[in-house]
């Protein structure tokens, strides 16, 4: 047990971790996910809280296996390798506002960094646009640990506290396979659309918890390989993310799926300021509460409450996000997109400045 951690540990690992994150997201999407989309934790959660009937945007509703599959592969990682512990306790209203505004980042952008990364593997520009956005929100993060910016330690618990979304997720994938569709139309799921275009449930369930599992022996980030590389120069999760570009621009090439250009992209918009500036916004977010979507659910696969708060925040920004006009579409931003991008970037700003500690 001990040699395996080593070598998940190692830089093998973590291009290895990498390298099967890209090319299982491009086999998902060849077999039924929406283009460039084959995992995004943003879209995804999006798609659940539409099946669930929080958002009434009949295009994007969907039970996406693949997010329950994240969370109950790291849940099996980590109780393997007895590295499963309940704790908590760290600002979780801070993190559920984190968040919510990174939700609200990514879905103007319309992609959380996985899907970034994987726009950019399939050809889409507009993903570079989005990266270099998310370099400079996650830019100011830095500048924001440097001063001293902390949301406290989070403290130890009993076992069953960390259940949460363990339990959640096998409740939702119950849902999916076996529940029955209530009288209220629960749970939806979209006729046409992203939310109507779906691979196999056992190759999404499949392919995602073993995305899940060597994410939780990685340690894999994409915002926490920029982080490190601003902060200390490491490299080495960095290097994770370069091995899922590499891997996914491979099986695309292969696969037929890569189609270089900005305009007519599938799921994208070409507004290049808002583009930048929601994945801004979603890169001071993901930094503030110390990782990517990703990260925070297999996280909360491990135990870790504060990181089951911050993707609760996620939820409730893409509910709200779709209710109330913010999400972007292939036209471009929603009419109030623009506004809450600028009061996210605000609500953090004055996060990562107040939350500093007192020298």
């Amino acid at each position: 047990m001990d040699r395996v951690t080593r070598i998940f540990a190692s830089r093998w690992g973590i291009l290895l971790a990498g390298a099967v994150i890209g090319g299982i997201a491009a086999l998902l999407q060849w077999w039924g996910n929406p283009p460039n989309m084959g995992v995004c934790v943003a879209c995804m959660e999006r798609d659940i809280v539409g099946a669930l009937g929080f958002h009434r945007a009949e295009p994007v509703q969907y039970l996406r296996p693949e997010i329950m599959g994240l969370v109950l592969g790291a849940f099996a990682g980590a109780l393997f390798f007895r590295e499963f512990r309940g704790r908590g306790g760290s600002a979780p209203a801070v993190r559920f506002v984190l968040g919510f505004f990174a939700m609200t980042g990514a879905l103007v952008f319309l992609g959380c960094p996985w899907r970034m990364l994987l726009r950019i593997a399939g050809g889409d520009w507009n993903g570079l646009v989005g990266l270099c956005g998310i370099i400079a929100g996650i830019g100011v993060g830095t500048l924001f640990l440097r001063g001293g910016y902390t949301l406290g330690r989070s403290q130890k618990g009993p076992a069953t506290s960390g259940l949460l979304w363990p339990v959640l997720a096998t409740a939702l994938l119950a849902l999916l396979l076996v529940g029955p569709q209530l009288a209220t139309g629960v749970p939806f799921a979209s006729k046409q659309g992203p939310g109507s275009m779906h691979a196999p449930v056992w190759a999404s369930l499949a392919g995602a918890a073993l995305v899940g599992f060597l994410a939780q022996r990685s340690r894999f980030c994409t915002v926490g390989g920029i982080r490190d590389f601003l902060l200390i120069r490491d490299s080495h999760l960095l290097s994770g993310a370069a091995a899922l570009v590499v891997a996914a621009l491979a099986a695309n090439l292969i696969l037929g799926q890569f189609s270089p250009g900005f305009r007519g992209q599938p799921i994208a918009h070409s507004a290049h300021l808002w583009n930048f500036l929601g994945m801004a916004l979603s890169g001071l977010a993901f930094v503030l509460a110390g990782g990517c979507p990703g990260r925070q659910l297999i996280l909360a696969g491990e135990g870790d409450q504060d990181a089951g708060i911050f993707a609760l925040g996620m939820l409730s920004g893409a509910a709200f996000a779709h209710n109330f006009g913010v999400a972007s579409s292939p036209a471009g931003p929603g009419p109030w997109g623009p506004a809450a991008v600028l009061t996210g970037l605000a609500a953090c700003f004055g996060i990562g400045f107040f939350m500093r500690r007192k020298a």
